[in-house]
């Protein structure tokens, strides 16, 4: 396991180096891509904490990239008529156009890097990837 463990470290570390090559022209950080992509996935607007929770990362590192992409003009933040302290972030036009220029780029380069590689040995990786993030998650509350 622990070879497995060090393994996803070193291709998590290079997955985010990629992603910042890819998306560095659009002036953007894997990080920041990622927060972008979380907002257009979700099905309504949402807090940073939400934000944070889907993301599986911690929410003042997700604030802080949230205003970043806000002083960028990249999302703004409305009322949240159910919470008033926790303000809804939300793409504005710019952002929309950024993020989509992220998957014009990320597109032919994932193809690339799936080039090789079996639709079945990727639906594993998932299933075991998805397997052991579910344990890490169950184990943290203890």
């Amino acid at each position: 396991m622990t070879d497995v463990i060090l393994a996803m470290f070193r291709a998590n570390n290079a997955t985010l180096a990629w992603g910042d090559r890819i998306v560095s022209p659009l002036g953007l950080t894997s990080a920041r891509w990622q927060i972008l992509g979380a907002i257009v996935q979700a099905d309504r607007a949402q807090p940073v904490a939400w934000l944070a929770r889907d993301l599986g990362a911690n929410r003042q590192n997700v604030q802080r990239i949230v205003n970043d992409l806000e002083k960028d003009g990249l999302v703004s933040f409305e009322p949240n008529p159910h919470h008033k302290r926790a303000q809804l972030v939300v793409l504005t036009p710019k952002g929309q156009e950024t993020y989509d220029a992220a998957i014009g780029l990320y597109g032919p380069r994932v193809e690339a890097l799936a080039q090789d590689l079996t639709v079945e040995d990727l639906q594993a990786t998932r299933r075991v990837l998805t397997a052991l993030r579910t344990k890490l998650e169950t184990s943290a509350a203890d």
